[in-house]
C-alpha cells in the first residue's frame, strides 16, 4: 500500500506560501505559511498535521489491540500537542503529548494504560517519529464528555 500527497511551494520561506493535497482527495489545496507555521496564524501546519496523523493512527491501533484481548472500544478521544522548539541547530520536535479519553467498559484502567504504552510505539505513524512521546489517559465515570472539550 502506498500514499501520496503533492506539496507545493512558491516563494520565499517568510513571504512565501505552499498548498498540500492528497492522493485522497481528503485535502484539496490547503495552504500553509511561514505565519501559520510559526505566528500563529490562522491555518494548518505540518506540526498540527504530524500531531493529527499520529494520534489516528494511535487511537486505531489501541482499538485494535484492545480488541485482540476481547475489549470494544466506546469511544476514544484522542488530542495531540506537539512542542516545537527552536534550537542552535534550527527548530526540532523534542515532544508529542497525548490525552485520551476512553471509555471501554470490559478493560480496567491499568489494562487500558498497559495496552496504551505499547500502542504508542507500535502503531506505525509512532514507529517513524523520532521524538518523546508523553500521555495521559482519561477514564470518566461520567460518560458526557464531549470531544469539543479536548480541543
Amino acid at each position: 500500500m502506498k500514499r501520496k500527497a503533492l506539496i507545493q511551494w512558491r516563494g520565499g520561506l517568510k513571504r512565501g506560501k505552499g498548498s498540500i493535497s492528497t492522493e485522497s482527495g481528503a485535502l484539496q489545496n490547503v495552504g500553509y505559511s511561514y505565519g501559520q507555521r510559526f505566528e500563529d496564524a490562522p491555518g494548518t501546519n505540518p506540526e498540527e498535521l504530524i500531531g493529527a496523523a499520529y494520534a489516528s493512527c494511535f487511537s486505531m491501533a489501541l482499538a485494535g489491540e484492545l480488541e485482540k484481548r476481547g475489549h470494544m472500544t466506546e469511544r476514544l478521544d484522542v488530542t495531540s500537542e506537539v512542542h516545537i522548539e527552536k534550537t542552535s541547530a534550527g527548530w526540532k520536535i523534542p515532544q508529542i503529548h497525548l490525552r485520551i479519553v476512553a471509555s471501554i467498559p470490559s478493560a480496567r484502567a491499568k489494562e487500558i494504560d498497559e495496552i496504551a504504552s505499547l500502542t504508542k510505539d507500535n502503531c506505525p505513524i509512532g514507529r517513524v517519529l523520532n521524538t518523546h512521546i508523553s500521555m495521559e489517559i482519561h477514564i470518566p465515570s461520567n460518560e458526557s464528555v464531549a470531544p469539543d472539550s479536548l480541543i
